[in-house]
């Protein structure tokens, strides 16, 4: 009896194994093959019948591709001088032909008009990776490009700056309607013959089906494992509740390597849950023209990867998403992208994103960027990622309470906060770039857009940042940076704190890059118990930590700084006249001085030091600066000119440095800003360690209160434990130096200029065991 049921029962746990649960709707139910089977074929233009070698798994009724068999132009756009992002359609303001192959099956061209009188271009069929030619007269006849295609323009009002942009293919997206021993027939004819085409299957129109078909009936959408190729992306529109599931995140992989977009896009709707899932596009890191813009001649700036991209995810007014365990590799665009509406300030939109999350998700061997949220999206999520080899940045965040915590990174851009190109006053009203950054692992370098060295961790126009227990692992590149972009397209960064990381600094790659641990040019920032190391001895090429002027507000304490080049250096804020506007008004240009926030001190009584021009090493006071015009105003008018430098910095900085102890670094201490009377540099422990030629334990080159400080073991010859400077406008006898230990050194004090010391504050100092 056994052995009678056993054959039924097998055959009932198949049947049960392969039927879809109850809510479920199998892609394969839609056509959908999941088969990585492909073959060679022949094709004779005109005719709807191919030859393969192999028929394989190929079925009447599903989608193929046929490569080399029908050469076509596609995604054709004029885009006008002052938007280069723009598709209008190419119309007949030029005409194509002759696209053979010779060249590849699939080049996207791009031509620019780079002269006027006469017109002239440049072009290139690689993405802008390198020009096949420029100031190239437009004949407005045939002009030849590369792989049998030529162009003859027909618009005549071209200027500089217009773009011509198109796509030369010669894949067939087509059906299998009949098979015939090894004949196929096609739902569509080949228009060149060719011995050597390329017949694989494409699953993107059973795929779309089955999840228009589960939207409807509100049912799951279940992908079994096999390889789906798609030509265009899987569309999610409205669903009220879809959840997309493959197999496993191994072996269930949608491939979009021959299509142009990415693998699902989500538009709208409430709810979104997709995981499992494996996706691959057509760029790996380093094979396409890189995560950068170039600038057109009408100087705006172009990114070429948007005319052949691909990408695995994006994301439009969905109001929850999940995506899990959803793993891409390949991609030239973002990897997972969102964009949307969001709120301005107290104004709410219809629909928006509301929450995503990333769960143990991956992005590896991309060209652009991994995660990506280009708007205002909030609660953003990247939780226990890997993202590897990426040329553009690890996250670009432009959106609000973005939380990326316990990921791992190596070899990949930058963690970016705040990237918002507007100063929008709604942006002051529920603030923008709000982040935690915490538990992750940053190991190697950062590397963005072919270079390494860029910052790892960085703030645009963010406020409120939380930077806390990170390990940033044989680093050779700079870990944190907090510092302001002055321009007209964004907002300054403020607010932020940097707690309980862990900084190895040690390089392993073959050249070291001048880097810096944390560095500091923004607002109301607190940087306390970190650790910064160098193994083994002290490293010139690292400075650990970098506190910037104009910047307010700054508390560093309880970091502990070992074997590094620089310990702690303050710098100066320098900027120059751009544009005179009146005698006492003017624009400047400079990232160190950031145009401000509305609601800020707006330079109100700041100092202002020439540092050039007529007016060189003296002192104006800042009457105010203006958030809308930008521009500058100074209490008492000047001789300017464009092009004048000058530094910037504040009456009262609040500058508070206690607590910290910095041992074996070459150069322990650099007080080399301006300072004031409220920049405090107290308590702290500075010791020679194993580092040798130092010169002094501390420069003081502006005006800042040492108070309780103990500087030890400098006892190398001329080795000094403080050197005193005036500052850069000459002025002494302005700081405040008080019980201070000075214990083992071989010159307790140095001074650039007899006098230094005796018009400063010196008060209980003590020095011990002079060598």
């Amino acid at each position: 009896m056994r052995q009678l049921l056993a054959p039924a029962l097998a055959t009932w746990l198949a049947s049960t194994a392969s039927a879809a649960p109850d809510g479920w709707l199998d892609v394969h139910e839609c056509g959908a093959s999941g088969s990585e089977f492909s073959t060679t074929a022949q094709t004779i233009a005109g005719s709807k019948e191919i030859t393969v070698a192999d028929v394989g798994d190929f079925r009447a009724g599903q989608g193929v591709t046929v490569s080399k068999c029908n050469p076509h132009y596609t995604f054709c756009t004029l885009r006008p001088p002052e938007n280069p992002f723009s598709t209008n359609p190419l119309g007949d303001a030029a005409e194509l032909r002759g696209f053979d192959g010779s060249a590849g099956s699939w080049l996207v061209f791009l031509l620019e008009v780079d002269g006027a009188n006469p017109l002239t271009f440049r072009w290139s069929d690689d993405l802008t990776r390198t020009w096949k030619g420029t100031r190239v007269p437009i004949t407005f006849d045939w002009q030849p490009l590369s792989g049998g295609v030529e162009i003859k323009v027909n618009k005549r009002d071209l200027q500089p700056g217009h773009i011509i942009a198109f796509a030369a293919r010669d894949q067939l997206v087509t059906k299998v309607e009949a098979v015939a021993g090894n004949a196929l027939t096609l739902a569509h004819p080949a228009t060149r013959t060719a011995k050597d085409a390329v017949v694989r299957h494409c699953d993107d129109e059973a795929l779309q089906a089955a999840i228009t078909r589960a939207v409807q009936e509100k049912r799951r959408v279940l992908i079994p494992a096999g390889r789906y190729r798609l030509t265009k992306s899987l569309v999610v529109t409205n669903a009220a509740s879809i959840v997309i599931e493959g197999a496993s995140g191994a072996n269930t992989l949608l491939d979009i390597s021959e299509g142009h977009g990415g693998c699902i896009r989500l538009q709208g709707g409430t709810e979104a849950v997709i995981r499992n899932l494996r996706m691959v596009g057509h760029t790996g890191l380093g094979e396409g023209p890189g995560w950068r813009s170039f600038r057109t001649s009408s100087g705006r700036a172009c990114w070429p990867v948007g005319l052949k991209p691909c990408h695995a995810i994006s994301i439009r007014n969905t109001e929850r998403v999940l995506i899990e365990n959803v793993h891409a590799s390949r991609m030239n665009c973002e990897a997972f992208y969102c964009q949307g509406d969001a709120r301005s300030g107290t104004r709410e939109p219809k629909a928006y994103t509301k929450s995503l999350t990333y769960l143990r998700c991956s992005a590896t061997d991309c060209d652009g960027n991994a995660f990506n949220n280009n708007d205002l999206a909030e609660n953003t999520s990247v939780l226990y990622c890997r993202i590897v080899d990426v040329g553009g940045c690890s996250w670009e965040g432009a959106s609000r309470f973005v939380r990326f915590i316990g990921n791992y990174l190596r070899n990949a851009g930058p963690v970016a906060m705040g990237n918002i190109g507007s100063r929008a006053a709604h942006l002051e009203e529920l603030g923008s770039g709000q982040h935690i950054v915490a538990d992750n692992v940053f190991e190697g370098r950062c590397f963005y857009a072919g270079r390494a060295g860029r910052p790892m961790v960085t703030t645009a126009a963010a406020v409120q940042v939380i930077i806390t227990n990170n390990l940033f692992v044989n680093f050779n590149s700079t870990g944190v940076a907090l510092r302001n972009v002055s321009s007209d397209r964004m907002l300054p960064a403020e607010i932020a704190t940097v707690r309980g990381n862990i900084f190895d600094m040690t390089c392993q790659d073959p050249e070291p890059i001048a880097r810096t641990c944390i560095d500091v040019g923004t607002t109301g920032v607190l940087v306390s118990d970190n650790q910064i190391y160098v193994r083994g001895g002290p490293d010139p090429t690292v400075t650990a930590i970098k506190l910037r002027e104009p910047a307010l507000g700054l508390t560093i304490h309880d970091n502990l700084i070992r074997n590094c080049g620089i310990g702690l250096v303050t710098a100066r804020a320098d900027a120059s006249v751009s544009k005179v506007v009146a005698p006492a008004t003017f624009l400047l240009t400079g990232a160190a001085v950031p145009l401000e926030r509305r609601q800020s001190h707006r330079y109100r009584g700041w100092n202002l030091a020439w540092t050039s021009g007529s007016q060189a090493n003296t002192l104006a006071i800042i009457d105010s600066f203006d958030p809308e015009t930008l521009r500058f105003t100074l209490k008492e008018p000047r001789d300017l000119k464009a092009g004048d430098r000058f530094e910037v910095f504040p009456p009262s900085a609040n500058w508070n440095i206690h607590h910290n102890t910095i041992t074996g670094c070459l150069s322990p201490v650099v007080l080399d800003s301006y300072g004031s009377e409220t920049s405090f540099f107290k308590d702290n422990v500075v010791t020679r360690g194993e580092a040798t030629g130092v010169k002094a334990a501390i420069e003081v080159r502006g005006r800042f209160h040492l108070i309780g400080n103990h500087i030890s073991g400098f006892g190398e010859k001329d080795s000094a434990a403080l050197a005193l400077f005036a500052d850069p406008l000459g002025r002494l006898g302005q700081n405040l130096y008080r019980a201070n230990i000075i214990e083992r050194c071989a010159v307790p004090i140095t001074e650039s200029q007899k006098g230094l010391w005796d018009a400063a504050k010196a008060q209980e100092n003590v020095i011990i065991e002079q060598r």
